[in-house]
């Protein structure tokens, strides 16, 4: 059995963080509590990260529960160090960082149910278990072979143009999984709200907000805007990618509201296009996808992170530590099931990080790694922190700092330097088709990284009843994605439960914020590693001046609030879409002279907005909508420069407030001019 002994030791210690007298404001007696909580925590926080890499990377009923029991061992003593914290008057310190850490010390997320009901706390415990081991188990069979999710439907998905295979592989995966999620789902959701009022929230989705220091609507708000704001491009995106997707499987596949079906799209959940490249790149020159080179060079797994690492490095960042490369689990072990979604670890003991990933020989698996050897990087710059500070400056930050490097990595001047290219075509139809691989990933990604946590926010808000969970995610999607499911879907179906992070109960909203982030700091990185050539042709590589600045907002974690952070890097505390916009503007001009005489957008009957999910805070201005045989195009106009789409949200009138909003506006589409 797992080493249940070396958990209850630690259980031990939960009594070992000494008890405070009832609102004590002696800071520096503060000071040496934290402290002591700081050595306790690593030990305690050790042990849970063990067990659940071991569940992770050897599912087995044993290691399901040894995880289960570290996790709330580790939840109590979260508690009862959060009740200690308390007993300070720590909202009075005039020490801004002691102030700030005993805020996140008392900030015990969903371990707060324990406070409540011990019972309640196991079975949300158990319920995520079991979830995360439905998905990770899932298979989809057919002429007795069984598939999973990685390699093989991934490949499928991927690979295959056969519009019944794909269609197969679809709605088996769906099938297989996300349905049997869906009776863990929905008692999972009522105890998370639960655990969320215990901690001081109203609901979930205010309690995850909560890890950006922003009011709860602020952020919503703040959120809306950068989507809004994008919408524009994503649509010109959308538009030329189905046109291309009609020549290739026949315009009778397609439904009239200009929908594109979610099955077509190279990805199991539409959220990335990349893989679409072979045939709406628009120019026969050569394709910046390295897969065929790095197979053809006898590429492994190794290789490919020694290549990721060799990038840190250059930048005079910090290299993996042995234990990284003895540790960590970079290929599906043949011999158990696994855990494959990629991940990176931190074990709390300032030495041990790893990653645990399936990895596949393709480019789109070389850029995931950078992006895991980013979350590694993180630790690794932090690791000196009080242990509440080893944390990205928000959750977007984390998942930034490699998909940042990565920009350089898939330009075709770095792939050559690196030799999986032999030539590099420098002109402006090689650039549009560059710039647009790297909109299939990027832009393409923008709505559904929004859409996933504004599903769930009006799930824990109460405004979608469990009865409408399959209804409200297609809405969602048909609405802000452009994308509908190429089957009429049950209502008793939990499509959402398909993607990992739903069942893995991961927030997602930082993936949205890291793709505008990325880009912003894209920009600075490269003003400060003297490239002066256009953003998209940027390489940072071997750039220590670069990689200083970058290892100086590191090395912060969370001790500052992110615009801080943020600010040191780039000389502004905003959040800002300015710098993607530069990054695709000649492929933005380039669609939209494109798509001239086609149709740009999709009808949107029925789309669900309130202010307590997609819209704005009512009153908040969102635009005009346009006549019958109006252009979208005549609303108003950005500040970058790009003309916003009709509003949603004030177009469904005045009844706004927090209930479900039906809007029966269709949207009008005429070509850009």
């Amino acid at each position: 059995m797992t080493n249940i002994r070396s958990i209850l030791v630690v259980a031990v210690l939960i009594g070992t963080v000494r008890m405070i007298p009832v609102k004590n404001s002696d800071e520096q007696s503060a000071q040496k509590w934290y402290e002591e909580y700081n050595e306790r925590a690593q030990e305690v926080f050790y042990a849970n990260t063990i067990a659940a890499w071991k569940y992770n990377t050897n599912i087995t009923n044993e290691t399901q529960a040894a995880q289960i029991f570290a996790s709330l061992v580790t939840a109590n003593f979260s508690i009862e160090a959060a009740k200690n914290a308390s007993n300070y008057n720590w909202q009075q310190f005039t020490n801004a960082t002691l102030k700030r850490l005993f805020s996140k010390v008392t900030n015990i997320g969903s371990d707060a149910l324990g406070k409540v009901d011990q019972a309640k706390l196991k079975q949300l415990k158990e319920l995520a278990s079991e979830m995360e081991t439905i998905y990770s188990e899932g298979k989809v069979c057919r002429n007795n072979t069984c598939y999973s999710l990685e390699p093989d439907l991934t490949r499928i998905m991927a690979q295959s143009r056969d519009y019944n295979e794909l269609l197969w592989a679809w709605i088996g995966w769906r099938d297989q999984v996300g349905e049997k999620e869906r009776s863990k789902y929905i008692p999972f959701v009522t105890l998370l709200n639960e655990a969320a009022v215990a901690n001081n929230y109203s609901n979930a989705a205010d309690d995850w907000i909560s890890s950006y220091d922003m009011p709860s609507e602020e952020f919503k708000e703040l959120m809306f805007g950068l989507y809004r704001e994008l919408r524009p491009l994503y649509q010109e995106l959308h538009a030329y990618v189905r046109r291309k997707l009609k020549e290739e499987y026949g315009v009778d596949k397609f439904p009239s509201s200009g929908h594109i079906p979610a099955h077509l799209l190279g990805n199991m959940w539409a959220q990335t296009w990349g893989n679409l490249l072979d045939f709406v790149q628009p120019y026969n020159r050569t394709s910046v996808d390295v897969t065929p080179a790095m197979i053809q060079q006898g590429y492994n797994a190794l290789r490919m992170f020694n290549v990721s690492e060799e990038f840190f490095t250059s930048l005079g960042l910090e290299k993996m530590p042995q234990s990284f490369w003895d540790n960590s689990m970079i290929t599906k072990p043949a011999n158990r099931s696994v855990v494959c979604h990629a991940s990176a670890w931190d074990f709390y003991n300032q030495k041990d990080f790893r990653i645990k990933m399936c990895t596949d020989i393709t480019m789109e698996d070389l850029i995931t790694i950078h992006h895991e050897m980013g979350h590694i990087q993180y630790f690794l710059q932090y690791k000196d922190q009080p242990v509440s500070f080893r944390d990205g400056a928000n959750p977007g930050f984390h998942e930034a700092v490699g998909d940042v490097l990565a920009l350089s990595v898939s330009t075709p001047g770095h792939l050559k330097k690196i030799g999986l290219l032999k030539t590099v075509q420098d002109d402006y139809e090689a650039d549009i088709n560059y710039m647009l691989s790297i909109a299939l990933d990027k832009i393409a990604f923008l709505p559904f990284g929004y859409l996933m946590d504004a599903y769930r926010w009006s799930i824990f808000s109460g405004e979608t009843k469990m009865d409408d969970l399959n209804k409200k995610w297609w809405q969602l999607r048909e609405c802000l994605q452009g994308i509908s499911p190429p089957l009429s879907r049950p209502k008793t179906s939990f499509d959402a439960g398909a993607k990992y992070h739903i069942p893995a109960n991961v927030p997602y909203i930082r993936y949205f914020i890291s793709v505008i982030l990325q880009f912003q700091l894209h920009e600075k990185l490269c003003e400060v590693a003297n490239q002066t050539g256009p953003l998209h042709k940027c390489d940072i590589y071997q750039s220590k001046e670069a990689g200083a600045v970058l290892g100086d907002m590191l090395k912060l974690g969370s001790s500052k609030p992110w615009p801080e952070a943020l600010e040191i890097i780039t000389g502004t505390s905003k959040l800002s879409a300015s710098s993607l916009v530069k990054y695709f503007k000649p492929l933005i001009d380039w669609l939209k002279a494109n798509n001239t005489g086609h149709r740009v957008g999709w009808d949107m009957d029925t789309c669900p907005f309130s202010a307590t999910t997609t819209a704005p805070p009512s009153g908040h201005s969102t635009g005009t909508v346009p006549s019958s045989g109006q252009s979208t195009e005549s609303g108003p106009t950005g500040t970058n420069g790009l003309s916003t789409s009709t509003s949603i949200g004030n177009s469904c009138g005045t009844g706004f407030s927090l209930i479900l909003v039906l809007c029966t506006v269709k949207y009008t589409f005429s070509p850009y001019i």
